[in-house]
């Protein structure tokens, strides 16, 4: 069984934005405030953390998480990847932090975190990374355990979309061909991004993620990198199918 932890729900800015007077940014509900989008798969004694972004510090706390053993990155946009740097606790500990991503990201990550990628004149106590580099329909063996890159476009942009076991993490997501979603059939349990209630050029929005979702025909369905655009938690709930669920911060969930 795999233990699914929601670290952030939230868009590239989080709920609430700074400086804004939104309804949803002033709501009292704790599932209306939304820390850049980020989970944490756990089996036996692994934990896993996809995206690693400006809020990776306060979620590892929140969660007591003490040990990490991968961070697989989707894509190379800051709300998803700007917490590189507050892996150095982890690097303490355990030596080298394992990272799955491709080479775009790899890229990326390597020009804004230079001194973390840098094999000369590495600056003392900056953190090293392990590089497992992902590519497009090559499985992932993690210690055992299969996991299934998805390709997916945000817009243009290539973003990494995950499977393991029958649980499947989708976010950023505007398209995915047909060849791609013969990757997510039988799934107990599917994460996918719903940005906001209108449409938006690279983001899903709530009607092309249920539809979504309906094509894909998961058991169970979780909405994550919400925007305050999005609505109340509590009342858009009240408006999802039965299987379709809006995840928020802390929430804890289970797949096969």
């Amino acid at each position: 069984m795999l233990k699914i932890t929601f670290l952030g729900t939230g868009t590239s800015q989080g709920v609430p934005i700074i400086g804004s007077n939104h309804p949803v940014c002033l709501s009292l509900d704790k599932r209306d405030k939304r820390l850049r989008v980020s989970v944490l798969i756990q089996w036996k004694d692994f934990n896993i953390v996809i995206d690693c972004g400006p809020d990776f510090r306060q979620q590892m706390l929140s969660s007591k998480i003490k040990k990490l053993d991968a961070i697989f990155f989707t894509h190379e946009h800051a709300d998803h990847t700007a917490g590189l740097d507050d892996i150095r606790p982890f690097y303490f500990n355990q030596g080298d932090i394992p990272i799955f991503a491709t080479n775009k990201v790899l890229d990326n990550l390597s020009k804004r975190f230079n001194y973390i990628f840098s094999k000369k004149d590495k600056y003392p106590g900056s953190p090293s990374v392990k590089i497992n580099l992902i590519k497009p329909n090559k499985l992932i063996n993690f210690f055992g355990e299969k996991i299934i890159p998805v390709n997916l476009m945000h817009n243009k942009i290539p973003v990494t979309g995950y499977r393991i076991r029958d649980f499947a993490y989708l976010t950023d997501i505007k398209t995915i061909n047909e060849k791609e979603l013969d990757k997510l059939t039988n799934l107990d349990t599917l994460v996918i991004s719903s940005l906001r209630i209108k449409e938006h050029p690279n983001h899903l929005n709530l009607e092309e993620s249920i539809s979504l979702i309906n094509k894909i025909k998961p058991k169970k369905a979780y909405l994550t990198h919400i925007s305050h655009l999005m609505g109340f938690h509590k009342e858009v709930s009240k408006t999802l199918p039965k299987n379709i669920f809006l995840a928020y911060d802390g929430l804890k969930i289970t797949s096969k």
